[in-house]
Parts: structure tokens; C-alpha cells; sequence
């Protein structure tokens, strides 16, 4: 009993309520039924008007369709931030330093001494995540630990 107990007390010390997770980008898909519902609306009325702002709202939503949002990795990675990126295919956890024109200048998460360097062309920018407190995971660690608690004061009562 006494060695589940201790099992039980370690495997929940090494669990972590943080994880890294990538950033949502905005998605046109929004912006195109948004666009489109404005389009229904004005294809109600017939005036000349409305046919030019129509005409306007239609290349806004084709221009939406044709052009990828463009992420910033600089403006993603900002100095004192835990980001995991992902370098030539290979995944780093690191604390970004600083830039220095277009190299990234940081250190790996549990080594401050050791100094890596990425070109920004290296860095995958649809794969950087950040690392953010994960509720249900820390809601799982809740139920299980209060969970662990009953049966150790049931097991004492028996």
C-alpha cells in the first residue's frame, strides 16, 4: 500500500498544468460567409448603388480567398517568451533573448548557459507554440488528487 501511495505521490509531481500550444490565426473563412450574408442582403435592393458595392464586396472576398494571412515571426516571438519552435524538423523548447536583424538569439528552457542561433528562414512559423496554462489538464490533476485523498482516508477507515 505503501508503495502505491509514494508511486502516486511522484507521478503526480511530474505532471504539468502548462503545455505549448500554437496560436490560432484568423480564419478568412469567417470573413468570406460575413461577406457573403453582406452580399445577400444588398442583392435585395437594385439600385445602381448597391451593384457597385456589391461589385466592391465581391473582390473583397475573392482578395480574402487568394491571400494567406502572413505571420510575423518576430512579432510572434518576443524577448522572455517559452515558445517550442521547430528548426530544419527538429523541435526546440527555448526563452527567446533578443533579435539581432534576423537571426533569433535564445537559450534552451532548463540550460541558461548554452546559446542557440536561428535564422528567422530556419524557424517553421505555423509551428511555433507558446506555452499556456492548460485547464483541463489541471482540472484532471484536481479530480484524480481529491480522488486520492478519499481513498486514502477510506483506506484508514478500514
Amino acid at each position: 500500500m505503501r508503495k502505491y501511495l509514494y508511486l502516486i505521490i511522484l507521478s503526480l509531481s511530474l505532471v504539468s498544468c502548462y503545455t505549448y500550444q500554437v496560436k490560432k490565426t484568423v480564419d478568412t473563412a469567417i470573413d468570406n460567409k460575413q461577406a457573403s450574408k453582406n452580399n445577400a442582403a444588398l442583392a435585395n435592393t437594385n439600385s445602381p448603388q448597391t451593384e457597385n458595392i456589391k461589385a466592391k464586396s465581391q473582390n473583397q472576398s475573392q482578395n480574402l480567398q487568394q491571400t494567406p494571412v502572413a505571420v510575423n515571426v518576430q512579432e510572434k516571438l518576443a524577448p522572455n517568451k517559452n515558445v517550442k519552435i521547430d528548426v530544419d524538423g527538429r523541435a526546440y523548447k527555448v526563452i527567446v533573448d533578443r533579435w539581432e536583424g534576423d537571426s533569433l538569439i535564445a537559450h534552451p528552457v532548463h540550460s541558461r548557459e548554452k546559446v542557440l542561433k536561428f535564422h528567422k528562414n530556419q524557424i517553421n512559423a505555423e509551428k511555433i507554440a507558446e506555452k499556456r496554462f492548460s485547464q483541463p489538464i489541471a482540472d484532471i490533476i484536481t479530480v484524480v488528487a481529491y480522488a486520492g485523498i478519499g481513498f486514502g482516508i477510506w483506506s484508514l477507515l478500514q
